[in-house]
This record gives structure tokens, C-alpha cells and sequence, in this order.
């Protein structure tokens, strides 16, 4: 304070007296002098536009994410739009078309490809070595899946998928829980699935031994089609891989629990009926674990899915960041300050909804660690199959959904329903 008073003393002395400085001299000397981090202050920050379709608890999450960002920094200031999700990809081509929308946005991994190929969003390794960022600090299946030709078109920020999650108590009266809490769910394979939801349909009468998610079929269907070593398309992606022994013996497995009523073809929320205690297994997704651990009443246990089908492949898919071509270099910056920090500080945060995070050393750190069942997580994302890189491949899942659809609730012959299957999916790569 002294030394401040003495300074400001000195300058109106220096111009009261009819020194060299005059008023507009004494004027520029204390604009001069004052501080540069002073002048930044009153720089109006960066505003960007961040898309994103996560609602629920993931909607939480990043809220929290955006705001801890906005106070972190004076630079750039994130403004999200939330849209529907079953509307998101509609609007967000609409307005990569346009030129007109996000700044930023979020974008499923199997999503991609058509704007790549349109160049609608841009490749994101000079803008992230100019700020950096380091993909390699991202897991290299992550890396993988959002690059073409060596370029990454995305910053990846999870791995999503489906794990087992099992009721302890149904299990317990069902002689199928271990000493441990873990179940028993024996042999490793079709037949001995069966048996384990056959004990308990016996024991424990009025409660589903195996929820499905049939209103959303294509998610079981692909889970262990992939185990049993299947692949969508050929691997040069120029024909359907879909019409064979193993999507057969797939398909078949699963009308046999809806024939036996070990799994309800009529439930259409299969989520729910486990939540609500109906249910004694469920293929249900990492994301859903706040819901179900944070329940009381509910004894629930996880475990990656089991090998039914010979291998712990399953399907999975990835939340990324995206930026439009058309974003001019002083927002890509804003843009990519604010991807950066949600990779690398608000992962930590995402990481509780559920998802595997991409970035290494957030998946590493004791604080995710020691979140419960995260290294059952970690393992199970070992085994992720990613979507094939196509441009077609929205079109290809909504047909495959349609179809299998047709297959388990419209009654149709499965060999005849993968004959016709592959016939649609062989149109759409051929146009």
C-alpha cells in the first residue's frame, strides 16, 4: 500500500511541477504501465456453440463439465444446445450442410463417416499439435476408429458398451451366487446359459429369469453375433457378412428363451423390469450403473458379459468431439481449448456416468479406479468391436434393426429373415 500511495505521489508531483510529462504524457505513462494480465481481463472471452444430444444423468454430467470449464478460464465461453436424441443427427446434418450450427459437437463413432466423406468436419491433428494436445494420450483403439488415412477427424472421449448385471438376491434363492457376491453362471455356452436361466425360473417363480432388450433387438443380436466371431461386412466393406451359420445360430437361440419363456418377448422395458426387481440378468449398458448401484433396495452385481458364444467380443461404440469445417481458426482454437480440458480434466467427471474414458491416464488414476466395478469396466473394454468404417453405415443399423425386428417379433423364418437382410444390405453399399 506504501509503496503504491508513493508511486502515484511521485506522478502528480512530476506533473504539477512542469516536468517533461504533461497531462496527456502522465495519462499514457499510467495506461503504459498498467499490467498486461489487466488488459486481458477486460478482452470479452470466445463464445462457441457446443451440440450435443445427452439427456438423464448424462445431461447432469456435462453440465457440470461445462460450467467447471466456464470457470476455470476467461477465454473462451461454452454455450451448449441439448437436442433430442432421436432427432440429433437429423439436425446436426442440416446444419453441417448449411454451414450454419455448433461450434463444437458431439458425435458417435459410427456417425462419422459421411461427414468425413461430405468434408463437413475437419481433421483435427494440426489444430490439436497447435494447442496441445496429444492423441497419443488417447487409447489407441480410440485413436483408430476416428482416422482415415492417419488422420484423426474427432477427439474421442469414451468407450461405451454392455456388461452383465445380475440381481444377488434372485440369485442367492436361486443357488447361483457365490460366497463372493459373483454368480455362477456355468459352462460357457449356449446350452449352458440355459441351464442357469432354467434353475432359476424354477426356484425363483414370477420373476424373469433374462431381460432382453427386444425393442432395441440389434444391441443383444450384435453382442453375441460378435462373440460367436461375426462380422457385419466383408473386411474390404463392399459386401454384407450378415447371412451365415452364426447369426443363424444366434438368432435361434434367442426365439428358444422366448419360446420358454425364460426371457418376456412382450417386455418393452426390459431396463425397467431389472431395475424394479422382475428380472435376474440383464445385458444393459455401462452408463445405466449410477441408475442401478445408486438404488437401495436393489442388490445388483456386474461382471463383463459371459462368453456364450465362444469369445468376449461384444459391441461397443464411442462418444467423440467433432469440429465443422466451416468454423473459423479463432473458434477452432476456443474449440479445441474446451475438448482438451474434457478429455483431460472432465473426463474424471464423464467417467462417473459410466463410460470408460479414452484418455489413458484419467482411466489410470486411483480416482477413477476406486469407483466401484471399474476394473471389471476397464477389462471388458479390451474386447470392443467397433462399427465397420463405412459412410453407410446409419443406413445399414437402422435396416438391420428393422429386420431383426421382423425376425423376432413379426415371426419371420430366420434364414429367410438374413437372406433378405443381406439382399438390403448389399442395395445400400452398391448405391
Amino acid at each position: 500500500m506504501l509503496k503504491k500511495r508513493s508511486k502515484e505521489q511521485f506522478l502528480r508531483a512530476a506533473c504539477i511541477g512542469g516536468l517533461i510529462l504533461t497531462l496527456t504524457a502522465c495519462s499514457t505513462a499510467l495506461e503504459t504501465n498498467t499490467p498486461e494480465s489487466a488488459k486481458e481481463k477486460t478482452a470479452p472471452p470466445v463464445e462457441i456453440s457446443f451440440w450435443n444430444p445427452f439427456g438423464g444423468g448424462e445431461g447432469d454430467y456435462v453440465e457440470q463439465l461445462i460450467q467447471s470449464f466456464n470457470s476455470s478460464q476467461k477465454s473462451v465461453f461454452v454455450k451448449q444446445l441439448r437436442l433430442e436424441s432421436n432427432e440429433y443427427y437429423v439436425k446436426l446434418s442440416t446444419a453441417l450442410s448449411s454451414g450454419k450450427g455448433p461450434d463444437v459437437a458431439v458425435a458417435h463413432v459410427d456417425r462419422i463417416s459421411p461427414f468425413i466423406k461430405a468434408k463437413q468436419i475437419m481433421p483435427l491433428d494440426d489444430l490439436a499439435n497447435e494447442n496441445g494436445f496429444r492423441f497419443d494420450e488417447i487409447e489407441n483403439s480410440n485413436v483408430q476408429s476416428v482416422s482415415i488415412n492417419g488422420k484423426p477427424y474427432a477427439i474421442p472421449l469414451d468407450t461405451h458398451f454392455h456388461v452383465l448385471y445380475y440381481n444377488k438376491e434372485i440369485l442367492k434363492k436361486a443357488d447361483l451366487l457365490n460366497e463372493d457376491g459373483t454368480p455362477r453362471l456355468g459352462e460357457a455356452s449356449p446350452e449352458g446359459f440355459v441351464q442357469v436361466l432354467t434353475q432359476i425360473q424354477t426356484r425363483v417363480p414370477g420373476v424373469q429369469p433374462f431381460a432382453v432388450n427386444t425393442p432395441y433387438f440389434q444391441e443383444p443380436f450384435l453382442n453375441l453375433y460378435y462373440e460367436a466371431g461375426g462380422d457385419l461386412l466383408t473386411p474390404d466393406i463392399s459386401k454384407a457378412a450378415i447371412h451365415n451359420e452364426k447369426a443363424l445360430r444366434v438368432l435361434k437361440f434367442y426365439q428358444l428363451l422366448y419360446a420358454t419363456r425364460l426371457s418376456d418377448l412382450n417386455d418393452k422395458t426390459p431396463w425397467d423390469s431389472f431395475h424394479n426387481g422382475k428380472a435376474a440378468l440383464w445385458f444393459g449398458g455401462v452408463w445405466e450403473a449410477g441408475h442401478h448401484l445408486s438404488e437401495p433396495s436393489l442388490q445388483v452385481g456386474v461382471v463383463p458379459l459371459p462368453p456364450i458364444f465362444g469369445s468376449p467380443v461384444h459391441w461397443g461404440s464411442s462418444h467423440t468431439l467433432v469440429v465443422p469445417s466451416y468454423v473459423n481458426k479463432e473458434k477452432q482454437k476456443a474449440a479445441m481449448a474446451f475438448m482438451k480440458y474434457f478429455s483431460e480434466v472432465g473426463s474424471t467427471l464423464w467417467g462417473q456416468a459410466g463410460h470408460v474414458p479414452a484418455n489413458r491416464a484419467v482411466v489410470q488414476s486411483p480416482v477413477y479406479q476406486q469407483m466401484p466395478f471399474r476394473n471389471i469396466f476397464i477389462e471388458a473394454q479390451r474386447y470392443v468391436k467397433f462399427a465397420p468404417k463405412t459412410d453407410k453405415y446409419a443406413t445399414i443399423f437402422t435396416t438391420l434393426s428393422e429386420d431383426l425386428q421382423s425376425i423376432v417379433l413379426g415371426g419371420m423364418d430366420p434364414e429367410e429373415g438374413l437372406i433378405t437382410l443381406e439382399k438390403k444390405i448389399n442395395e445400400i453399399l452398391a448405391n
